[in-house]
């Protein structure tokens, strides 16, 4: 009877320390799933409206020789409206989250393509790093957002 205590409190033990660890790793593929979800959005629907589906009220973009575009109102101002001949989607290589849950940040790699008038199309590479805050209703959505252009193959 000893044995079959000692055995239930070895495997509670057990479980109650792993359990930190598998939560924060599926909290880690939520937000990655997440991102992805977002570059979804944006392939389907269109960058703005993706952008103003999740985004946060006091977002912030970040963007080259720009000061930061703070709010829902400034980042619908900026991202103006959608160009049909224009697709922006990335691929989230990393996810990471706070132990709280409810704070966390993806980078990886985007494509930035543009047709023009005769349907050739020329693609833009870049890096990004967003950072996602959980909303009242446990939604993740960016607060602040950025991206880096100018990642081209090595020839």
């Amino acid at each position: 009877m000893a044995n079959i205590i000692i055995s239930l409190a070895l495997l509670l033990i057990i479980s109650v320390n792993s359990s930190p660890q598998t939560d924060l790793q599926k909290e880690k593929e939520t937000l990655k799933q997440v991102d992805i979800d977002f570059s979804d959005h944006s392939k389907e629907k269109g960058m703005r409206d993706a952008f103003l589906a999740y985004v946060a009220g006091d977002g912030v973009l970040l963007r080259p020789n720009s000061y930061p575009i703070v709010g829902y109102e400034k980042v619908m101002e900026f991202i103006g409206e959608d160009n049909p001949n224009h697709t922006l989607i990335w691929q989230p290589l990393f996810a990471d989250v706070s132990s709280s849950f409810d704070l966390g940040y993806t980078y990886g790699l985007y494509d930035f393509i543009v047709k023009d008038e005769q349907g050739n199309s020329a693609v833009y590479k870049g890096t990004y790093v967003s950072i996602w805050k959980k909303d009242k209703f446990g939604n993740c959505k960016w607060v602040l957002d950025t991206g880096n252009p100018g990642l081209e193959p090595k020839k």
